[in-house]
């Protein structure tokens, strides 16, 4: 893969380019992860609504019929439900992780294997969240996937 950055100070915006004979995994990964830089969720904190970058979000969840969205620094109220969030948040590697639970795939740290099927991941910022074993085949997946693109 050939890489050119071209900085010139007359450019208005950052503009990427991709130029490529087929559109493969690798290349759709790539796009995807663009994608986060870009995407921002609304999230409402003591009566205020701030604009959350995506990479940000450690994970997300709900209780009381409410959902929240944690990051390193606090945790957001979203107006969003939780099936709302993962649909628009599934190509940026966000997963299901439990009924209640969805796990950003780039904040996680390391996972492991506990009894019954479930597995114990922990966060970038050290926080701990269970995958329960419904969802720890998708959780296998991107582990396997994230192996074979290291590989490469």
């Amino acid at each position: 893969m050939k890489i050119t950055l071209n900085q010139d100070p007359s450019y208005a915006e950052t503009e990427v380019i991709i130029n490529c004979s087929q559109a493969d995994e690798d290349v759709l990964r790539l796009v995807a992860m663009l994608r986060v830089y870009q995407k921002k969720l609304v999230g409402i904190l003591d009566g205020e609504r701030y604009l959350l970058d995506t990479k940000d979000i450690l994970y997300i969840d709900t209780a009381d019929k409410k959902t929240f969205l944690y990051t390193e620094k606090a945790v957001y109220q979203s107006a969003l439900r939780l099936y709302e969030l993962e649909e628009s948040l599934r190509e940026l590697d966000f997963f299901r992780a439990g009924r209640s639970t969805i796990l950003n795939f780039r904040r996680v740290r390391s996972v492991r294997p506990e009894l019954g099927r479930r597995w114990l991941v922990t966060m970038d910022n050290g926080e701990q969240v269970w995958v329960s074993r419904q969802y720890a085949e998708e959780l296998k997946e991107k582990l396997q996937q994230a192996e074979r693109s290291i590989l490469k």
